[in-house]
Order: structure tokens, then C-alpha cells, then sequence
């Protein structure tokens, strides 16, 4: 049986379909390195140039918290900004249980008005349950990231041989009640990422790594497409943000997406 096509899996799908695009720009402004010191008109920018290119932004929360109250209300208004038909994944990895989680969710969905979060599944179930009582909106479980020690915890094996991300995989199905829980694989990890596909199959997948870190942009997604070739969301940050540091960052930014965009969609079967 197919996932319920949930309403961030269907704001998600519209958006994918009209941009012809698998392609999600990391919003994660970095001041030190923008020409345009002014973060919320230089986000304003990357948005108005590349928002026909995109399936989804994803703002790290990380990146608007170390600049401080100042960086909150950017991040707020970087939300409000970006057209309402292209989803937005709050990137907080939050991890905690009961009133707190319930209050993370609270905060990222009521206030901040995010379609869909990234959420850490070490505390198990009680810490994702509160972000899947909001109806149509998505969940990200962390299931095998992209960084280099990612394999401390998440190749551990049980006793029956079935490594720790293969049973968040399994979990994060048994949850999926409402089609609206998605996994983060790290395009790092490719082989993973296909063992993944196949245990969740029709789940969207949140694919970081392919820019700076160095993941294979083709098996990212041959891999990590659904037998429709959809349902891979492939990030790219710095690449994007950072294609040009002098004036025209706007128009290199542009011209990047563009290139990953097309390049992604030669490597889908359409």
C-alpha cells in the first residue's frame, strides 16, 4: 500500500512537478561571507532567483540562532517571504520528549510556520509523536547523516545483524500512519541510501551532502528516487549561496541551481 499523500507530501509533489526539480537550497546564510551584509536582503535575493528552480528551502535554524534575537526574526521573516506553494523544512534536529517536544513543535510550526522539521529519533517514538499530531505537516527523521562519524552510533548492530539506521528506517514505517514522516540520508552514504529505499519505498527522502562534503550527485539520485522518480530531496547550501561573493551573487546562485537542477533531472528516469 502507497503512503497517504499527506498535505506537505502534496505541497511538496505540486512544487516538485511545476519546477521540474528535485533541488532544495539550504538557506544557511553565513554573514562573514555574503557580499550583501544585509542576511534577510541577500535570503530575499536567493529566494526571488531561484524560487522556479526549487522543490523545497530548507533553513538551518543553527545559522539564524548564533546571530542571535536579531537572527530569529530573520529567519521569521526569511519563512514569510518564500512563496506559500514551495514547502519549507525548518532544519532544527530537535530531540526531546514530552512538554518540551510538544513545545519545540509549537514553536516551529505555530510560530515559525514551517511545513515540515528535521527531527533526531535517539529518544524514540515520545519524541516524535508531538510533531505528528499537526496535521499535514512533515517530519525528517534522522536515519543515516552524512558526516564522517555518523557510523558511531548508526552502524551498530542487534543481535539479529540489522544495523541501528535500518531499524530507524523500519520504525519511522511503523509510524507513518498519516504519510507524513520522511527520512534524512546523507548522500555520503549511497549504498545506505539504496538499502534505505528499499525498506521505505515510497517515503519522501531529505539527501544533504552532495556540495562541500562530497556526496555522488548521479547514485544520490538514482538511489534515492521512488520508482516514480520522485520523492529525493537533494540539498544544496553553500554551493548556491556562495557561487559568487561579489555583486552579482544573485545571478551566480541562480545559474548554479539552474545547473544542479538539469543535472539531477538527467539522472532521473522521466
Amino acid at each position: 500500500m502507497g503512503i497517504v499523500k499527506s498535505k506537505f507530501n502534496k505541497l511538496l509533489s505540486d512544487a516538485s512537478t511545476r519546477n521540474r526539480s528535485l533541488l532544495c537550497v539550504g538557506l544557511d546564510p553565513d554573514p562573514a561571507k555574503l557580499h550583501n551584509k544585509d542576511v534577510l536582503e541577500f535570503n530575499k535575493a536567493i529566494i526571488d532567483a531561484t524560487s522556479d528552480l526549487v522543490c523545497a528551502y530548507k533553513p538551518n535554524l543553527a545559522f539564524y540562532e548564533a546571530m542571535g534575537i536579531r537572527g530569529l526574526q530573520i529567519l521569521k521573516k526569511t519563512v514569510d517571504y518564500i512563496p506559500k506553494d514551495i514547502p519549507v523544512i525548518g532544519d532544527a534536529k530537535r530531540g526531546d520528549i514530552g512538554n518540551t517536544a510538544a513545545a519545540y513543535a509549537k514553536a516551529l510550526f505555530d510560530f515559525y510556520k514551517f511545513d515540515a522539521v528535521t527531527l533526531s529519533p535517539y529518544l524514540g517514538y515520545d519524541s516524535i509523536e508531538p510533531f505528528l499530531a499537526y496535521n499535514g505537516k512533515g517530519v525528517f527523521v534522522l536515519c543515516r547523516t552524512s558526516n564522517k562519524s555518523a557510523s558511531d552510533f548508526q552502524d551498530l548492530e542487534d543481535n539479529y545483524g540489522m544495523k541501528f539506521y535500518q531499524s530507524v528506517a523500519l520504525r519511522a514505517n511503523d509510524w507513518n500512519s498519516s504519510g507524513n514522516i520522511g527520512l534524512v540520508v546523507g548522500a555520503t552514504y549511497p549504498e545506505e541510501l539504496k538499502q534505505i529505499r528499499k525498506i521505505c519505498p515510497d517515503m519522501p527522502i531529505l539527501i544533504p551532502g552532495i556540495g562541500a562534503q562530497g556526496g555522488d550527485l548521479e547514485l544520490s539520485v538514482k538511489y534515492g528516487v521512488d520508482k516514480n522518480s520522485e520523492k529525493a530531496i537533494i540539498v544544496a547550501a553553500r554551493q548556491v549561496l556562495y557561487a559568487s561573493t561579489a555583486p552579482d551573487y544573485a545571478e551566480a546562485a541562480r545559474a548554479a541551481a539552474r545547473e544542479l537542477r538539469d543535472n539531477i533531472n538527467k539522472f532521473r528516469k522521466l
